[in-house]
Parts: structure tokens; C-alpha cells; sequence
């Protein structure tokens, strides 16, 4: 792995997590699905906008179609859609950690359905990366966390993994901002449906829910979600998946920051035992040399 690829799988993992902690402020002034529709009619509408300003064209190939329906389903209206619901109760650090979760779905459902394989160090690195993200939990659970929140933050991971698997190759012929754009609207009329039948729409405006939707709409909506195609095409999707592993340091700290979550002790050890599996994750990829 490269320099360029480390430096965008960092960025978006901070900008990922950071959507956990402006979510949480989103939801306790508005509706959720409702929020987060808006949000992605106005990211696929700057999205596409910008692509068509730089000459990208909305015909796509089948399989980037494909990708772009599946992505837009599964990340976000299922994945994003369920954390939005689900922060109602959880906290935004508890949901960063289950979402941390993915890369180990991604890597097994990429060995069952794409035949990839995995060193016995990338295994150990996944391993490590999983018993971080349990002591993480472990201490949150012992506080106590609302079980309907923590299903659907689970069933939301697991919908991602689906999303991270469904973009091998669809930005590998190009036109990644509209695919990026196109897959928001799929969001957008999904998630615009789904709360029109389960959720009144009163909306509490203030200058926090406006900030907190501005940013989560441009940074973790549309920009974090670029750089994720980009990386995906650059190093694959379990590589890149495993960039998840940062998710909770960064959206604990964050939520710890902005929030005033508490961070304690377990939380940083976890934090190291996940830097650990990240690692030898990174370690197992490596080509042999040659002459070894």
C-alpha cells in the first residue's frame, strides 16, 4: 500500500467517524430518515453538478449501474438510514465501534462470494482488530445500551459490508463523482419514502441542527464518500475496509470532544489493540520479496 492510499484511507476514516457525533445533534432536532434524505438530495445534487461541470457522463456501464443502486440501498438508505434511527438511543461512540465491525464481514463474505483469500497474519490482524473493538464495547455495554439501537447498528454493519463488496470495479472505468452523486439520489428517494409513512415531519430549527446538517451533507455525505471510491479502486475492498478499524478512535474521540462522551482507559487500550490488528492487516498484503 501506498503513501497516497494510507493518507486517503486516514481521511476518510476521520471524516467517516466524525458523521456519528453531527448525526447524534441531527437527531435530537428532526426527524431522522427525513434529515438524512434531505442531506442526500442536496450531496447528490452538488455531487452530480460537479461531475457534469467536469464532463462525466450519467451513462454507465452496467456494472457501474449495478454498483450504484446497491451502494445506494445498502450504505445509505440501510446502513446510514439504521444509524440515523438507531442514534436516537445509542450513543454516537457506539456506533462507531459496531460499524468498526465491517471489515471482518467484508473480508469473510469476500472469501464466500469472490473466492479472496487472507494470510494467516491478515487473519490474525482482523482477529486483533475485532477483540480491540469487543474491549471498546465491553466497557460501553457495562453502562448499559438500548438493544433495539445496538441491533439495528449491527444490521446496519452488515448492510455496508454488502455496499463495500458491490463497488469492486465500478469506479474503474471512471465517472466516480456521478456514480458518487447518483447513488445519493438512490438514498434520498428511498429513505424520502420510507419516512413519509413511519415518522411525522417536525422539524426544531436552530443554528446547531443547520451546522451539523451543512457538514454531515458536505464532508462524511459527499467528500468521505469520493474518497471511499477512490480508495476501493486504488487497493480493493477488503484492503481498504479495514481503514474501519480507525473508526473507534476517531468517533469516540470525537464524541468524547464535541459531545462529552466519556473516554476512559478501556476505550484507549482498545484503541491500541485495533491499531495492532490494522498493522498486521497491512503487513499481510505485501508482496513477498523476492530471494526470502
Amino acid at each position: 500500500m501506498d503513501i497516497r492510499a494510507i493518507l486517503m484511507g486516514l481521511a476518510f476514516a476521520l471524516m467517516w467517524s466524525s458523521a456519528f457525533t453531527s448525526a447524534r445533534m441531527i437527531v435530537a432536532e428532526a426527524p431522522p430518515l427525513l434529515a438524512l434524505s434531505a442531506r442526500f438530495l442536496v450531496s447528490g445534487a452538488v455531487g452530480v453538478g460537479l461531475a457534469l461541470a467536469l464532463g462525466q457522463s450519467w451513462r454507465l456501464s452496467p456494472a457501474q449501474w449495478r454498483a450504484t443502486l446497491i451502494f445506494g440501498l445498502c450504505q445509505n438508505a440501510l446502513y446510514l438510514g439504521l444509524n440515523f434511527v438507531a442514534m436516537q438511543w445509542v450513543q454516537a461512540s457506539v456506533a462507531s465501534i459496531i460499524a468498526s465491525t465491517m471489515p471482518l464481514m467484508v473480508a469473510l463474505m469476500g472469501r464466500v462470494v469472490f473466492g479472496d483469500t487472507i494470510r494467516p497474519l491478515g487473519l490474525a490482524g482482523l482477529f486483533a482488530g475485532v477483540v480491540g473493538v469487543a474491549i471498546i464495547m465491553g466497557a460501553r455495554l457495562s453502562g448499559g445500551v438500548d438493544p433495539t439501537g445496538l441491533a439495528l447498528c449491527l444490521i446496519a454493519a452488515f448492510a455496508l459490508s454488502v455496499a463495500t463488496l458491490s463497488v469492486r470495479g465500478a469506479a474503474s472505468k471512471g465517472n466516480v463523482l456521478m456514480i458518487v452523486g447518483l447513488q445519493m439520489f438512490v438514498g434520498a428517494i428511498s429513505l424520502a419514502l420510507v419516512s413519509a409513512l413511519t415518522e411525522p415531519w417536525h422539524v426544531v430549527p436552530t443554528t446547531r441542527l443547520t451546522l451539523a446538517f451543512l457538514y454531515t451533507t458536505l464532508i462524511p455525505g459527499l467528500l468521505a464518500t469520493w474518497v471511499w471510491f477512490r480508495l476501493v479502486a486504488r487497493i480493493g475492498a477488503v484492503k481498504a475496509a479495514t481503514f474501519h478499524f480507525l473508526n473507534p478512535f476517531f468517533g469516540v474521540a470525537i464524541a468524547a470532544l464535541v459531545l462529552g462522551e466519556r473516554l476512559g482507559w478501556l476505550d484507549l487500550a482498545g484503541v491500541a489493540v485495533i491499531a495492532a490488528g490494522i498493522l498486521a492487516v497491512q503487513l499481510s498484503k505485501q508482496p513477498p520479496k523476492l530471494g526470502a
